[in-house]
């Protein structure tokens, strides 16, 4: 459908042909493509993984104890309706234009993904499982470690799974703020000087590296809860 369109007069100004799109990655190969790539992975990598160092003890909290529920869910409620590039000119002038605004806006879509999954996981935690743990002599301790953390651990891998899609969407809004490198910024520049293959180019180029990396976490998903029931 993509090459047909392409060579109907009334779109062929405005949508490059396949053909197109792979002499704008040829020359992207022997250009700064991989440098674009490496840096958007970067960026996506750090903020993920920032996010869920934080996400998953918060997420905790917040299903254990009742405080912290009250005290952590209305804030993560609220920032969950803002989209992160709504956030963007604060964090200019909070953090700068470096790398570390960049960082805090993927951060924050992750963040705010993560942390819910994993609250979800621990409250939809089976009552009849807590209540035989206790009846076998488990201390608070161990019905956390042994009961808990089991139980909310599929949870805990949709969390991932949806946070990192979540970091890498939003991996272009990011690289808005003032960026050299990166597909984000290769696409904005590209779309100045109206180069539409290139746009297209990291287009595909973002959806293809999204998703293996979501097929990436659901194979480790599927790996590490073969234990689970399903509904077949």
């Amino acid at each position: 459908m993509w090459w047909i369109l392409s060579i109907i007069p009334q779109f062929m100004k405005i949508l490059p042909g396949p053909p197109a799109v792979i002499t704008a990655f040829i020359k992207g190969i022997q250009g700064t493509l991989f440098t674009d790539i490496g840096v958007s992975l970067m960026r996506v990598a750090i903020g993920f993984v920032l996010a869920f160092i934080i996400a998953v003890p918060v997420g905790f909290l917040m299903g254990w104890y009742r405080w912290a529920q009250g005290i952590f869910e209305p804030w993560i409620q609220f920032f969950r309706t803002i989209p992160p590039i709504a956030l963007i000119p604060m964090v200019v002038i909070v953090l700068g234009i470096g790398e570390s605004a960049k960082i805090f806006v993927i951060w924050a879509a992750a963040f705010l993904t993560i942390v819910i999954s994993v609250y979800q996981g621990v409250k939809n935690v089976d009552i009849t499982l807590l209540k035989a743990a206790k009846v076998l002599g488990a201390n608070d301790w161990d019905l956390f470690f042994d009961v808990v953390i089991p139980a909310s651990f599929p949870y805990i891998l949709v969390g991932v799974r949806i946070g990192l899609a979540s970091a890498w969407s939003t991996l272009v809004a990011a690289e808005l703020i003032a960026s050299q490198h990166g597909l984000g910024s290769m696409i904005e520049q590209a779309g100045l000087y109206y180069q539409v293959s290139i746009i297209i180019l990291g287009i595909l180029l973002i959806g293809v590296i999204g998703f293996l990396m979501d097929r990436g976490v659901l194979w480790m998903e599927r790996r590490l809860t073969g234990w689970q029931e399903k509904v077949s």
